[in-house]
């Protein structure tokens, strides 16, 4: 897959996501203002947030900061749990699209698939995207089974579906039902929270590609098709997690690093979720 910083996934509404992305999970209001205007002067053109990280609208300040066009930065965020049901959602929505600031929002997300309240909420939020004020709507944390009751109930298609993603996780069923479908896999956490990242399995991949661990695992999910948003409150290191369109892992070391799955999340598990 020959890629750069700024190439776009197109997604199944015609609506084009680039791969890379910045995450801003637990950054703070300065921090996240700072990472996000420097990523975007890096070539980034794709920022993660969401209600329950509460830097919406530093999101909004360091994309008009940066000086990037509006139109060419990709900005998502997500409906928290507390947020579920018909009223409450298009609320939720329309504070966010307040917070940030930014005139719509590229991808708005169901954070969590909330028990009995996610129906509704989905089908609320279409209205959202009917009128143009988000360019797609997707959901995070969904399984297969969650997809299926979903699709099962809206002539919509999800655009794009954010799960944690990474070789010890390697969610391969749920890759393929999401391409059958036509849905974007989008990989959070694609670094572990940085748990695992010494393991030796990764340390001597990285050291035969003369590139760091984090590096890898970025570049194994974009060789699996899967959009990713790794996050980082440090300049080189965003610059480093960006870097990684100039080499590809190997057929044999793709396979490999698929091989390490052994159902490990570093976050939340949807998988009990009714």
């Amino acid at each position: 897959m020959r890629l750069r910083i700024d190439s776009k996934a197109k997604l199944n509404n015609g609506v084009e996501m680039p791969w890379l992305g910045l995450g801003v999970w637990q950054l703070s209001s300065k921090e996240t203002m700072t990472c996000v205007e420097h990523a975007l002067r890096f070539g980034y053109r794709h920022i993660d947030t969401a209600t329950l990280y509460g830097n919406e609208s530093e999101v909004g300040l360091g994309v008009r900061k940066s000086g990037i066009p509006r139109e060419e930065v990709f900005v998502t965020t997500k409906l928290w749990n507390s947020d579920h049901g018909r009223d409450r959602s298009v609320r939720a929505f329309e504070e966010s699209l307040k917070e940030l600031g930014l005139g719509y929002i590229d991808l708005y997300l169901i954070h969590w698939p909330v028990e009995k309240d996610r129906t509704e909420s989905w089908n609320a939020l279409l209205k959202a995207l009917e009128a143009g004020r988000t360019k797609a709507l997707g959901v995070s944390n969904y399984t297969v089974r969650h997809l299926e009751e979903l699709l099962s109930g809206s002539s919509v298609v999800p655009a794009v579906n954010q799960v944690e993603f990474h070789p010890y996780l390697y969610q391969k069923e749920l890759l393929e039902y999401c391409r059958k479908k036509g849905i974007q896999l989008e990989a959070y956490s694609p670094l572990m929270k940085g748990k695992r990242l010494d393991d030796f399995s990764f340390v001597e991949m990285a050291g035969r590609y003369k590139r760091s661990v984090p590096q890898i695992l970025i570049r194994w999910c974009l060789q699996h098709g899967v959009v990713v948003i790794p996050k980082s409150s440090h300049k080189k290191r965003i610059e480093e997690n960006g870097s990684v369109f100039d080499f590809n892992i190997s057929a044999k070391d793709m396979d490999y690093l698929d091989s390490l799955h052994e159902d490990y999340r570093s976050t939340w598990d949807p998988s009990n979720v009714p």
